[in-house]
């Protein structure tokens, strides 16, 4: 039994104003995905989550995926998916049942018995489970156990809840923040996890051969090689660059006990992204004697501060080679001593006035004058005692839902 493990495509994404979709990045790797399958004419394709990036995608991020399981049910492949954090769960099962008749299996609200798809081999039947992302509360509620207060306890129980047969070949397909023993493995960028939120111990899917996860952008093992991130399919933020070569896992599967075969077959983007870190006249000379095209672009200078004619002459230059200027930044205050203003200058100077000389080093202008008025509100809301601010924040939550009621 072979299969093509994929996660998080975000369909609907953009990064720093540029649509992945508008600028062909997404429907691209779409089709390329879709040569793919069709060239290795898997047993199923496994989608762990995060479909779309908004839980109301656009309308273009709902053509793109019908372009996708059309394509897919076209070459006679079945598609398993199961909806993540990002996803509306409701709105990406839509037409469920009948999609099933296509062997389109989508999963996109909890249920108390997960639903399950057997496909067979030669060596007997393989069962996928479906786990959309997990809340506790919803789980508790579901399972009606008031004991369920975290998500490991909450994965647990809903899998002891299922008619499981682990003598035979079982594969369920994700939507977490696995760790082991309490530890993140690796971070994948844009969908790193912060403090531990919503941790499960990869312990509790011992007994599966194989679990396809989904919600962390890189793609690693955790705790066993046959429990697997398989990333998103594109670099979706630029500390996501450490892992450039990105693609879709394909997994096979032998007989019981045996350890799975697991390949990652590369897909190139549309637009690789690039993070430039050095001093402003190196990179410069180095891009001016490169002629690499069709890029996304960070540079982070380490010896000055960026001026507006730096940026005119990364973005002219990048434009006239098809990429993007996404990002131009400094890390030089943290280099500098030496020009450090006099001890109690900046005391001396309200949060609205050291805003505006920050904004005039970066921006070389002053804001407008509906920024100048919000950056006023703010320096008021700080330098309200804090009780003082409490008391205006209730009586405006109160207010709301007075008018709330009222419009009922």
């Amino acid at each position: 039994m072979k299969f093509l493990h994929l996660a998080d495509l975000h369909f609907g994404k953009s990064i720093h104003g540029v649509s992945l979709v508008e600028n062909g990045d997404q429907p691209a790797w779409a089709e390329r995905f879709l040569k793919l399958a069709e060239e290795l004419r898997p047993d199923a394709v496994v989608m762990a989550g995060d479909i779309y990036d908004r839980n109301a995608p656009s309308g273009d991020a709902v053509s793109l995926l019908d372009r996708v399981i059309t394509g897919l049910a076209g070459l006679g492949i079945p598609v398993l998916m199961t909806a993540g954090n990002h996803d509306s769960g409701q709105r990406l099962s839509f037409g469920g049942r009948l999609l099933a008749k296509q062997n389109i299996h989508i999963c996109g609200v909890l249920s108390r018995e997960l639903p399950h798809v057997t496909l067979s081999d030669g060596h007997g039947p393989v069962t996928f489970w479906l786990m959309p992302y997990i809340f506790p509360a919803l789980a508790a509620q579901m399972l009606e156990d008031d004991s369920i207060h975290d998500y490991d306890t909450a994965v647990r129980k809903l899998l002891a809840a299922q008619e499981i047969d682990f003598t035979q070949r079982n594969v369920l397909a994700a939507h977490q923040n696995v760790t082991v023993n309490g530890q993140e493995v690796g971070r994948g960028g844009s969908e790193s996890m912060v403090g531990g939120v919503g941790q499960v111990d990869y312990t509790a899917f011992d007994g599966f051969d194989y679990v396809a996860l989904g919600h962390i952008h890189a793609a690693y093992p955790v705790g066993r090689d046959s429990v697997r991130y398989a990333g998103s399919p594109l670099c979706y933020h630029f500390t996501e660059t450490r892992q450039a070569r990105k693609g879709p896992l394909l997994v096979e599967l032998g007989a019981k006990g045996q350890p799975p075969v697991i390949t990652t077959q590369i897909i190139p983007a549309l637009h690789p992204m690039r993070e430039i870190r050095g001093a402003f006249a190196e990179i410069r000379a180095a891009e001016l004697a490169g002629e690499r095209r069709g890029e996304y672009l960070r540079i982070v200078l380490t010896d000055r501060r960026p001026e507006p004619e730096d940026y005119r002459f990364f973005r002219e230059l990048y434009e006239s080679r098809g990429s993007v200027l996404m990002e131009l930044v400094s890390e030089y205050r943290q280099f500098r001593d030496i020009d450090a203003p006099p001890a109690g200058a900046a005391g001396e100077k309200s949060v609205e006035e050291l805003f505006l000389d920050f904004y005039a080093e970066r921006c070389g202008s002053a804001p407008g004058i509906q920024e100048q008025a919000l950056l006023q509100f703010a320096g008021e809301q700080l330098r309200m005692p804090e009780g003082a601010l409490l008391e205006r924040q209730a009586r405006a939550m109160l207010e709301y839902a007075l008018k709330q009621e009222g419009a009922v």
